[in-house]
């Protein structure tokens, strides 16, 4: 079974805002392509589009549920996790999620994906895209996985049958 993720307000401004950001920063170049030549503006443009396209080629789309696998699709390289490699599974609170930091990865731009850490739960490695609807995902070897499906209830009924 397929389950959908949608980005939270934040993670919605986020993304305008850098897209808005990155456009503008293009479009302000061809100002200056008369002092500098095109070197800087073709090197800044293929730089913004390099991050652009990372940040969304990584960014969860859904998360699928079959007998064998929990599956996280990107667009890039999807992640599998045997479901025999899950421990555990369960809803997580506000107040489990207080104070994280970002260690590597991208916090708000298409969602909030990579590594993460705070003290009550150590080390997580986060494929979400939302702040809410948090279910953490513990494996054999005690990895900690963030996700953020739109229906967390139904999701960990269906994967921890």
């Amino acid at each position: 079974m397929t389950y959908k993720t949608s980005l939270d307000n934040l993670a919605k401004g986020i993304t305008i805002g850098v897209t808005i950001l990155f456009v503008a920063i293009l479009i302000g170049q061809f100002s200056i392509i008369k002092d500098t030549g095109w070197a800087v503006p073709i090197i800044t443009t293929v730089t913004l589009f390099l991050i652009y396209f990372i940040s969304f080629a990584f960014s969860p789309i859904n998360y699928e549920v079959s007998a064998q696998h929990l599956s996280i699709h990107r667009l890039l390289i999807d992640v599998n996790i045997d479901r025999n490699q899950i421990k555990s599974v369960e809803l997580l609170d506000k107040e489990q999620l207080a104070w994280v930091i970002r260690t590597f990865g991208v916090g708000g731009l298409f969602g909030y994906y990579g590594k993460f850490a705070n003290t009550k739960l150590g080390s997580m490695t986060w494929y979400a895209t939302r702040r809410n609807k948090t279910v953490l995902i513990v494996t054999i070897d005690n990895k900690k996985i963030i996700l953020t499906p739109d229906e967390p209830e139904k999701f960990v009924a269906h994967l921890a049958v």
